[in-house]
């Protein structure tokens, strides 16, 4: 088990930097091959450590930090949690590296590229699988740093760099919280190990276990793309597709809700922290669905449908269903994984083209793509049967089963936006592979018939003729085989994902629940009837299929024309969501602004008015002293036998003056 866990972390790391140092000048499939390799080698050690596994483990390789009574070592911890998340982050990563090569094949800097994915894996490895908090945050700010770089990876664009700037800057505020909170843990507790710290929670009092668990909230927040540091995701869609996939699926914004889960034991004791917790994730889940109901860009759908999919899943650690939160974050890894690669392939086939209003009727031209994006879909809308509909279910149960005004209000506004969820989901299938592609109305005065109406709105139905692609066209066979094949297992596993954790009316208990339950907190902490779930499951079942419906009823048809004409045309309601709540202006106002004027009063009133200009003024008068003997310099003999007589006179006066006196 010590030489397995060694090399989960050694061969991604291994692999990086090789990449790193010489894959710029070694041929470019040996550079694919060690970075696709090295991933898939640490996905094989995870498969034998699980075969080998028989409870938690602790392993200590070597001394890190140690001073007087502070010790961190470099030790991995091994439990029922973190060998889950290991298994599920080294498969969906070697799928998202293979599909890279396909995705980057005419990119230069693969290297470059190929070097961060396989760090970026290692940092998020460390982060499971670390035993102390100090050796969680070393990998929590390495995924961070890694996303920069990924986010930004085609940095010669200003907004692409900005947008890793952006996700830089505000995850920091989340870890500065953490920081503080693993800070002033030591100094309670005496010690960093996780497994001791969450044995120690009686020995405080209420109020600083709630203060240590609102900390961490903040963050997770960061760090997962919750409010209010949920505005630096969408933007990160600057980066390559394949790079989005991994951030929103195995890695980082999952990061979150582990160290929720993880520290679960110490911070579950406090209702107050529990109740924030949950608050924050129900109304990020709603937050971020308004948004996606009317977004254009086929990336920010789904970035801000993993916000609100991460929302859930904060929301079921703040109701003390952790097994149900891991379970819909492992069933979640493989639908959105599977959407954004699938959503890579028509972006790629449509020769970049992000905007679903500019795409139509691609489920003939694609239909290798189209097949694997309905399953995808199916599990994000929470259709009966799909994995995503067990696990979605299984958190609203729990909420359910919280009982109290506060939960009751969280379940109604997560059914709420299951419809929601489910709406938009479909909404962005119908109008990417449904119906024609859509012309936009031009401006007044262009196309606009005598009696002022528009008659440039059309729909352009799919050409049935071989060819090659048109501007906004595609067909599968111009997609590298790579990129198609690494959906499919993605969809077997989104579409089947439900049995990891199947109800119990089933006649089975819940593998995962049997498999998590030794986990601290884990625990099953309640169960209501067979009769009860069903009914909700029912009730879930009709949110999702109306949410069909109303999309099936604006997006296909007759309808389809009028519909996407008005979200064409805008209005003051969509500009609203679509902006994200104008949180960005929000924050430019409260802060942005403030700062920029703060930091002008220091450079133009401090810096260049008040120490420059005292500097100069010095300056100025040191150099008018120094002209005033120089003026005596003339070369003229009248001047000269002025000064000399004046020097006379002073000295002739000195002397009487000192004879009188």
């Amino acid at each position: 088990m010590k030489l397995y866990l060694a090399l989960i972390l050694i061969l991604p790391l291994s692999g990086g930097i090789f990449n790193a140092l010489f894959g710029r000048h070694l041929p470019r499939r040996l550079g694919e091959s060690i970075a696709c390799g090295v991933i898939w080698g640490a996905f094989v050690c995870s498969v034998l450590a699980f075969l080998q596994f028989s409870g938690p483990v602790k392993i200590e390789y070597a001394s890190w930090l140690s001073d007087f009574d502070f010790k961190a070592p470099i030790a991995l911890y091994l439990d029922q949690l973190s060998l889950s998340l290991t298994l599920m982050i080294t498969f969906v990563c070697g799928l998202i590296h293979l599909y890279s090569v396909g995705y980057m094949q005419k990119e230069e800097s693969f290297a470059r590229y190929f070097a961060l994915l396989n760090i970026f894996v290692f940092a998020m490895l460390v982060l499971i699988l670390a035993e102390n908090l100090p050796l969680l945050y070393l990998g929590w700010e390495g995924v961070g740093f890694c996303s920069y770089a990924l986010i930004g990876f085609w940095y010669t664009d200003e907004k692409n760099a900005t947008a890793g700037r952006k996700a830089f800057i505000v995850t920091r505020i989340g870890d500065t919280a953490f920081g503080i909170a693993m800070i002033w843990m030591f100094q309670l507790f005496g010690t960093e190990s996780i497994s001791e710290l969450n044995g120690m929670g009686f020995l405080m009092p209420s109020g600083v276990i709630t203060a240590l668990g609102i900390l961490l909230l903040i963050g997770a927040a960061g760090k997962s793309a919750q409010l209010p540091l949920s505005v630096w995701l969408p933007d990160a869609m600057a980066g390559p597709t394949p790079v989005s996939a991994q951030i929103h699926a195995a890695t980082m914004v999952t990061a979150g809700v582990y160290l929720l889960a993880r520290m679960f034991p110490l911070i579950g004791s406090s209702p107050v922290t529990l109740a924030a917790i949950a608050v924050t994730g129900a109304a990020t889940a709603f937050y971020a669905a308004t948004c996606a109901c009317v977004q254009r860009d086929l990336k920010r759908i789904l970035a801000y449908s993993t916000i609100s999919q991460i929302g859930y899943m904060v929301l079921g650690v703040g109701a003390g269903a952790l097994t149900a939160s891991s379970f819909h974050l492992l069933t979640h890894a493989f639908f959105k994984a599977l959407l954004f690669l699938a959503a890579g392939c028509v972006i790629t086939a449509l020769h970049h083209q992000q905007d679903i209003f500019r795409m139509g009727g691609l489920k003939s031209k694609l239909p290798k793509i189209y097949w694997p994006f309905l399953v995808g879909s199916l599990c994000l809308a929470g259709f009966p049967g799909s994995g995503g509909f067990f696990s979605k279910d299984a958190i609203l149960g729990a909420v359910f089963e919280k009982g109290g005004p506060l939960y009751g209000a969280l379940f109604a506004l997560g059914l709420v936006t299951a419809l929601m969820t489910a709406f938009y989901t479909f909404r962005m299938l119908f109008v990417v592979f449904h119906g024609g592609k859509f012309i936009p109305p031009l401006p007044q005065g262009e196309g606009w018939g005598e009696g002022g109406e528009n008659t440039s709105a059309t729909l352009i139905q799919p050409h049935p003729h071989p060819g090659p692609p048109l501007e906004g066209e595609g067909r599968s066979n111009d997609l590298p085989k790579v990129m198609t094949l690494t959906l499919i297992p993605l969809a077997l596993l989104g579409l089947l994902g439900g049995l990891l954790n199947l109800p119990e009316y089933f006649g089975s208990h819940g593998l995962l629940s049997g498999f998590l339950k030794a986990v601290p907190g884990f625990a099953a902490n309640g169960h209501f009837s067979s009769s009860t779930e069903i009914s909700l499951q029912i009730i879930a079942s009709a949110a999702s299929l109306l949410g069909l419906g109303l999309a099936w009823r604006r997006y296909t048809g007759a309808r389809r024309l009028t519909s996407l004409a008005s979200e064409e045309a805008g209005s003051p309601r969509s500009d609203f969501f679509l902006s994200g709540w104008y949180l960005d202006d929000l924050y430019r106002l409260l802060f942005i602004r403030p700062f920029d004027r703060l930091a002008r009063f220091f450079w133009k009133g401090i810096d260049e008015a008040g120490i420059d200009g005292t500097l100069d003024c010095l300056a100025r008068f040191t150099l008018r002293i120094g002209e005033l003997p120089a003026g005596w310099s003339t070369g003229r003999v009248a001047t000269a036998l002025i000064a000399m007589s004046a020097g006379a006179a002073l000295l002739l006066g000195y002397v009487a003056w000192m004879w009188l006196t």
